[in-house]
């Protein structure tokens, strides 16, 4: 299959202006294929040459202007196009498609829970070509009319409204001008829950045996929906462009949710089965924030080429979390502040900013806005979905904002909007519409943010007597910060706990040290409210009394940004990640914000206790995080904090050494004094024990029987591959790499179970077969999994010389595609890292 390239797309839109699609698609011909007819009218701009992409299982007829086709001129993806005159085309398309298994295309499930199947379209970047024929790439958008013939029990969800017109066939309204990854069709046995607001139809829907779990949470979602709706549009000027709100939440999906206009798509795992934290509910309500902000950033004025991906997902990234942040606030016709919303910015600095720190201090980095030259096809760009078009984008338009100012901001957004709503914008029309907004050198900004790579560090460098002290800023990078500093002092009546006596606004490069009055603090944060983008160090004296006193600096933002510090000091080999334990054990038993706790909870078990320690130093880890999940256990006894008690109950099971306890808690399906053990924690106990050898095939099987849903023939899959016996690590082994009948989902989790730390000896022979192994599996299954295999089944824990050789060799010889090779370059890379921190520590 031939990949798009930006120089093809740009000769193709010159070429031509793409009119209409009328697609008919009938659901009804079989479990493996759909029947896809399509129309496009087009007009061809001069005489030429030209083709249209498409990936049929069948190809059975094509008719350009009533003049029949040949089939057999195929090639690939690819259908010629010739002999094209000046004027208007109308290009005719009749085919069968396959189904899906991997989320891309159309996604076909059937639910294990009772029988009922699904599909739905993920048609993200070239994904198109699977559904429909089509001129692939996002600045020729055009009208998009739908039929669909669907199964009489279901349902359609479509871009625009849905109507049955009879039995068995559906049509959905015309969209306005819009790109060809964006057009979606979910179809079903839908629970749908439906409602109206502003004058629009809203929905949520999901598959019926998830029901009562969506029926459950529909009015927090629903108010999460209708409160950012409200709030975007006190932002924005241009209103929403759609004539419908859809939100879909469907199985076995690649990704956290799609932008589709008018019919949002989410993964299931949203609908909650079992018990989740408020940050948990949090996560999804910024989901929701962000989906939403995509109306706007994506669907309404959408990208010309895949460079300017940040234009998408940097905005809805930021807007996302300061508009969920916003509308929590506000609360809700005078009443208290909605807590889905709460410290949203505390949860992006500890649990999501990292994704972009990381990413950006790989040799894969890129900038923010990348070069065109540097994205010169569509499996280029796939890559650059990443911490770095998210977390690190979104942390440059909050430093934007904060050097800019709101007012200023949402101005410039929205004389971009109204330049360029129902199509396309780059870089440089984006700057031009900011430039009309104030007097600052935006063009000077995004040059020096977005066109460079890499993580600026800053150091305090501090003095002071009685009456005064200074500060210097030492910058290692090159970027301006306009940074808040925090000052604090211990109070003297409770040396745990600081009070802040100074916060100090300052824009960096320093021009001269800061002076201040009064005698040096005992705790000087630099990049106070996490509204930079860097990494920042600590004095010796302010290290010294964070470590004394860090759970009783005031504001759980402040605490964010202190962690933050503390982990890149682990992974600089600037800090022993024992240390970094320690500190654990010492606050978290005192922190109060729960985002902090599963932030810090999270790095100390994946990244110090799995992979930063040695095998000897690991179980004495290990009895770390247990230790500080019991505190919290018996903290949270009163009843009073569920959610963190939930996570100290999950970060108690992954850390158990012993079977002891979890063999208890299965038995008597609960934990002494709660929670009881869901669907979510029994799989969970299960795959303990089974990485523990304390239980057999069989007590797997049989809580297979007693939970026979998808996420329970997932966590049955984890829970086998996860068995301390070479037969059980061969056939996980079988089913991943030598056969091609497992869906994304089934894949990851066998993939999740079989790396175990402590079974390091039992899969060391299949350390070098991963490499091949994995090199032709993803050449026949295609990005989807590959991308599962680099990211799920790479052997994480073979932290050696050896593994990292094996890698490198593969990376420098094998022939791969390039979902795999920047998966491989990623891990191979925080491999590396691995073995500095062994060394350094």
């Amino acid at each position: 299959m031939s990949v798009l390239t930006r120089d093809e797309a740009q000769t193709r839109a010159q070429f031509l202006d793409v009119h209409r699609y009328t697609i008919a698609l009938d659901l009804t011909t079989g479990e493996d294929t759909f029947d896809s007819r399509t129309v496009i009218k087009f007009t061809a701009q001069a005489a030429g040459d030209t083709f249209v992409e498409l990936k049929p299982a069948t190809l059975r007829s094509v008719t350009l202007d009533g003049r029949p086709l040949d089939p057999a001129a195929l090639a690939g993806n690819r259908l010629p196009l010739t002999g094209l005159t000046a004027g208007e085309h109308e290009l005719r398309v009749d085919a069968a498609m396959r189904y899906s298994r991997t989320g891309e295309g159309m996604h076909r499930f059937t639910d294990p829970a009772d029988g009922e199947t699904y599909v739905y379209t993920q048609l993200f970047m070239d994904d198109v070509q699977r559904v429909f024929a089509a001129f692939d790439q996002p600045d020729l958008k055009a009208v998009f009319e739908l039929t669909v013939t669907a199964p009489e029990q279901w349902t359609v969800l479509g871009n625009g409204v849905a109507t049955r017109t009879e039995g068995r066939h559906w049509t959905l309204a015309a969209t306005p001008l819009i790109s060809t990854y964006l057009v979606a069709v979910a179809a079903g046995p839908w629970h749908s829950v439906r409602t109206e607001h502003a004058g629009l139809p809203f929905g949520i829907h999901c598959r019926r045996s998830l029901a009562p779990y969506l029926d459950a949470d529909a009015d927090e979602i629903l108010d999460i929906t209708r409160a950012c709706y409200d709030r975007y549009h006190e932002k924005f000027t241009e209103p929403y462009p759609f004539d419908s709100y859809d939100q879909a939440f469907v199985p076995e999906f690649n990704a956290g949710a799609m932008e589709n206009p008018g019919l949002v798509t989410f993964r299931d795992e949203f609908v909650y089965r079992s018990a989740v934290t408020d940050t948990e509910r949090q996560t999804r309500a910024m989901v929701i924030a962000h989906e939403m902000a995509h109306m706007w950033f994506g669907d309404l004025v959408t990208l010309a080429w895949w460079d300017d991906i940040w234009l998408n997902e940097s905005f809805a990234e930021y807007m996302g979390y300061q508009t969920l942040t916003e509308a929590t606030l506000a609360g809700s016709g005078g009443n208290p502040p909605r807590k889905w919303g709460s410290d949203t910015w505390v949860d992006f600095a500890i649990g999501r900013k990292s994704w972009g720190y990381d990413a950006d201090q790989r040799p894969s980095t890129h900038p923010v806005a990348p070069d065109p030259d540097a994205v010169p096809d569509t499996a280029s760009a796939l890559l650059n979905f990443d911490g770095i078009s998210y977390a690190k984008g979104a942390s440059a338009l909050r430093q934007l904002v904060a050097w800019l100012g709101e007012k200023d901001f949402l101005a410039g957004i929205n004389t971009h909007f109204a330049r360029h709503k129902f199509a396309n914008a780059t870089l440089a029309d984006f700057i031009d519409s900011l430039a009309q907004a104030t007097d600052r050198d935006v063009h000077a900004w995004a040059g020096q943010w977005l066109r460079t790579t890499g993580v600026d560090t800053l150091t305090p460098r501090i003095s002071g007597t009685d009456t005064g002290w200074t500060l210097d800023v030492v910058r290692d990078g090159s970027r301006p910060h306009r940074v808040t500093v925090g000052a604090y002092d211990l109070d003297r009546a409770d040396p745990a706990r600081l009070t802040r006596r100074d916060l100090l606004a300052l824009d960096l490069p320093l021009t001269e040290p800061v002076t201040a009055a009064g005698h040096r603090p005992d705790l000087v944060v630099l990049n106070d409210g996490d509204l930079t983008y860097a990494k920042v160090r600590l004095d010796a004296v302010s290290w010294d009394t964070a470590l004394r006193a860090l759970s009783g600096v005031p504001d759980p933002l402040t605490r964010a940004v202190i962690w933050n510090a503390a982990r890149d000091m682990v992974r600089d080999g600037e800090l022993a990640p024992t240390a970094y334990l320690d500190a654990a054990r010492v606050h978290l038993p005192r922190e109060t914000d729960l985002a902090v706790v599963q932030g810090v909870l999270d790095f100390a078990a994946l990244q110090i206790t799995d992979r930063y320690l040695s095998d000897t130093d690991r179980p004495a880890a290990l009895a770390t995080l247990t230790a500080i999940s019991r505190d919290l256990i018996r903290r949270t006894e009163d009843g009073e904090d569920p959610g963190l008690r939930l996570t100290a109950v999950r970060h108690f099971i992954d850390a158990a050494g012993r079977p002891g306890a979890l063999l208890e808690w299965l038995e008597s399906g609960s934990v002494p004094g709660g929670p009881e053990l869901d669907p979510e924690l029994r799989w969970r106990v299960l795959t303990r024990l089974a990485v523990l050898g304390a239980v057999d095939p069989d007590v797997i099987d049989a809580e297979l029987e007693r939970d026979p849903s998808a996420t329970g023939q997932e966590g049955a899959a984890r829970c086998h591959a996860a068995l301390p016996d070479p037969e059980a690590k061969a056939r996980a082994w079988a089913g991943l790499f030598e056969t091609d009948n497992l869906s994304n989902y089934l894949f990851t989790a066998i993939a999740k179970g079989f790396w175990q730390p402590e079974q390091a000896a039992l899969v060391r022979e299949y350390v070098p077969r991963y490499y091949a192994d994995a090199v032709a599996l993803a050449d026949r299954r295609g990005p989807a999994i590959a991308d599962a295999a680099g990211r799920h089944a790479f052997p994480l824990y073979a932290v050696d010389e050896e593994s990292l050789r094996l890698g490198r060799k593969c990376l420098d010889s094998a022939e791969m595609i390039p979902a795999l090779r920047r998966k491989l370059a990623d891990q191979l890379d925080d491999l590396h890292r691995a073995l500095r921190v062994r060394t350094a520590s």
